[in-house]
């Protein structure tokens, strides 16, 4: 039976028997996913992981509980333990307080999203890597596969959507103890693209054959690859973009928020669900908008609202977190090959990690360069440079101090796999910034 059949008739199974004055809410997240781990360029490890988890929440007025159980995708083996479910969470209802800021969606907005993606064999993956990477020391994990969530309530709304990704995140290491870290991410494999990254490694793994260059604490030009910047904003997405730490005064943009601060006019920022791989509705079953502009010729614009923070502050829903999920920056003018030239003298910076707050008042983020990190200079790359620690501020970084975006930007999938593989998504383009702070 297919995934979505399952889903609906488990949910109307479900919604057909519950007690007058209750309302119950499900929310359906499954995988079939293909991992390979490789090492030294070879693979060490390979598996697939199927599986299905159900959620449940069940209220009669403002009392809820809500539970969460595994299946396996035949009605005869799951409808027991789910109806257990269900009775238990009736049971528990009864001595459980009310919540004020319960909050899911009445209007019966209903939607089916079923993208095609051209994703390829596991054999033709492994074929392309072993070849494009031959003789490198690469280490990394390729995962892929379709996900799927699925909402419904005993309101009669049901919503569905499914897609497939992949993403390919690894390292190439060189003899001396330096590495070159890329990722390609994606919904169609492009053997071509993949190439044409791996030679952007080998090309940086050839500079480790340098002397590194040991810098002194300053302040210098660098470029921010995508990748580096993803670093910056994920931090940032933790409590900066979202209403209820706004309100509360929490988020470290609140000087952005209170028109105190004002970024460059290039930096705008979407939450923008249309454009990554996540569905177009949240787990209490609220429609996104197709982009929520947070950001816009640097003034801040609006906040993500969850349901909850709707209720308690009487603002339309517009995401289901209020972590950003497909967090979208664009481009400006400064064509990515000609990168170094504009650069002329200063650090070509690739990743980024360890990031935290140093200050979050003034939104001032402190981490360590990562990985392959170059001294640039007469508009080329000369020799790597030792890690160092950087302290600056998101005001200065994106305001003053910033040079131009790139016209290119690059597809970035959250590799992160605890519990299921993240849906989690960035589109960004590198940035040239001058005056940026290393510290030690």
């Amino acid at each position: 039976m297919p995934l979505r059949e399952f889903f609906n008739t488990l949910a109307d199974t479900l919604t057909t028997n519950l007690h007058s004055g209750e309302v119950l809410t499900l929310y359906f997240e499954a995988e079939d996913s293909d991992f390979i781990r490789f090492n030294r360029n070879q693979v060490r490890q390979a598996g697939s992981v199927q599986q299905l988890e159900l959620s449940l929440d069940l209220s009669a007025g403002y009392r809820h509980a809500t539970g969460r159980c595994h299946l396996v995708g035949d009605l005869n083996n799951d409808l027991p333990p789910v109806q257990s479910l269900l009775a238990a969470l009736r049971d528990q209802r009864r001595f459980i307080p009310e919540d004020p800021y319960l909050f899911y969606a009445t209007a019966g907005y209903n939607t089916e999203t079923m993208e095609e993606e051209d994703l390829p064999r596991v054999e033709v993956v492994l074929k392309d890597i072993l070849t494009v990477a031959a003789g490198l020391d690469l280490v990394g994990l390729w995962a892929g596969g379709r996900l799927y969530r699925g909402f419904a309530n005993s309101l009669g709304q049901y919503n569905w959507y499914s897609t497939g990704n992949f993403n390919f995140d690894w390292s190439c290491y060189h003899g001396g103890g330096g590495a070159v870290k890329s990722q390609y991410a994606g919904t169609s494999w492009d053997p071509i693209h993949l190439e044409h990254k791996m030679q952007r490694v080998r090309e940086q793994l050839g500079l480790f054959h340098r002397p590194a260059k040991v810098l002194p604490p300053g302040r210098y030009r660098v470029y921010l690859a995508p990748t580096a910047l993803m670093e910056i904003f994920s931090l940032l997405g933790w409590s900066g973009f979202g209403l209820k730490s706004h309100r509360t005064q929490q988020t470290p943009l609140l000087k952005m928020a209170q028109g105190k601060r004002l970024l460059h006019p290039l930096v705008n920022l979407s939450e923008y669900p249309g454009g990554g791989v996540v569905p177009c509705f949240t787990e209490t079953g609220f429609q996104k908008p197709e982009r929520i502009r947070l950001i816009t010729q640097g003034a801040y614009q609006d906040c993500l609202v969850s349901p909850r923070s709707s209720k308690e502050y009487g603002i339309p829903v517009n995401a289901g977190s209020e972590i950003p999920q497909s967090l979208d920056l664009a481009p400006g003018r400064l064509k990515t090959n000609e990168v170094c030239e504009n650069l002329e003298k200063g650090i070509y910076i690739t990743n980024l990690w360890y990031s935290n707050f140093s200050d979050p008042n003034d939104a001032r983020i402190t981490g360590m360069t990562r990985y392959a990190c170059f001294w640039v200079e007469g508009g080329k790359p000369q020799a790597p440079i030792d890690v160092m620690r950087f302290d600056e501020s998101w005001y200065q970084m994106f305001g003053d101090n910033l040079l131009g975006l790139t016209t290119e930007r690059e597809f970035l999938l959250d590799p992160n796999t605890y519990e299921r593989r993240s849906l989690s998504s960035f589109r960004l383009p590198g940035a040239l910034v001058d005056k940026f702070t290393l510290t030690l």
